[in-house]
């Protein structure tokens, strides 16, 4: 059953390779980090929420949000195939509803700040800025050129965007839940500009990346998508 419909536009993703081991204690029991080319990854990725319905339902004044996540990939192996995932560290939103239906329900880290966004067309230029506020504006923000292109099969975008399944870690569980959506288009960035400390938002054991360059950056067309309830597996 689809817990959640919605729409996932301009996805504005900044990958950075990080010491696996940083990540051991957020570790979804039964999964196991999920490794590009050996490297492993966390995202920031920023990106619209539209057209939203619970259960089926459109719900008063949180249809189109803004969203800014922290994130890194796993996989669990089921029936001798892999269930490729992601695992969030904290995901921001704009509404105290969002935050406490998603806490509620998944388990999940969700958290509340004065959030906007910007959406240009200029050319043949997309700009797309995402910015919210932690008593000081934060920021990640892509120059795109406007067309949109096919994902390359085994690439890096591959990798990032086509993780199907959320992984949740509580203290005694853990439990999973499926997204559904088809392959994303890509566009080509151009210019990025980050404004972000990632130990006042995420904590000390994210502090490196103040210090870290991405490793990529990318910007998805996104897609309609359904968010399948839940299920605990451990």
């Amino acid at each position: 059953m689809n817990f959640l419909r919605a729409e996932w536009r301009k996805l504005a993703i900044a990958n950075y390779e990080i010491d696996p081991g940083l990540l051991m204690k957020y570790l979804p029991e039964g999964t196991e980090i999920d490794f590009y080319k050996g490297k492993c990854y966390v995202s920031l990725v920023g990106f619209m929420f539209l057209n939203t319905k619970l259960l089926g339902f459109p719900i008063p004044f949180h249809r189109n949000f803004e969203e800014v996540n922290l994130r890194f990939y796993v996989k669990k192996k089921e029936n001798e195939r892999w269930k490729r995932g992601v695992v969030f560290i904290k995901e921001i939103v704009p509404k105290p509803a969002l935050s406490l239906v998603a806490n509620s329900v998944y388990k999940e880290n969700y958290h509340t700040m004065p959030m906007k966004n910007s959406i240009m067309e200029k050319d043949e230029e997309l700009l797309i800025k995402y910015s919210w506020k932690d008593k000081s504006w934060y920021s990640i923000q892509i120059t795109a050129e406007k067309k949109a292109q096919a994902m390359k099969a085994d690439s890096e975008f591959e990798f990032i965007t086509e993780h199907y399944w959320g992984f949740t870690k509580t203290k005694s569980t853990t439990s999973e839940y499926e997204v559904c959506h088809p392959k994303w288009d890509c566009y080509f960035v151009k210019d990025h500009q980050l404004d972000i400390d990632f130990q006042k938002i995420y904590g000390n054991d994210f502090d490196c990346l103040n210090r870290q360059e991405p490793v990529s950056v990318m910007l998805a067309e996104g897609s309609e998508i359904q968010v399948k309830k839940k299920k605990h597996i451990v």
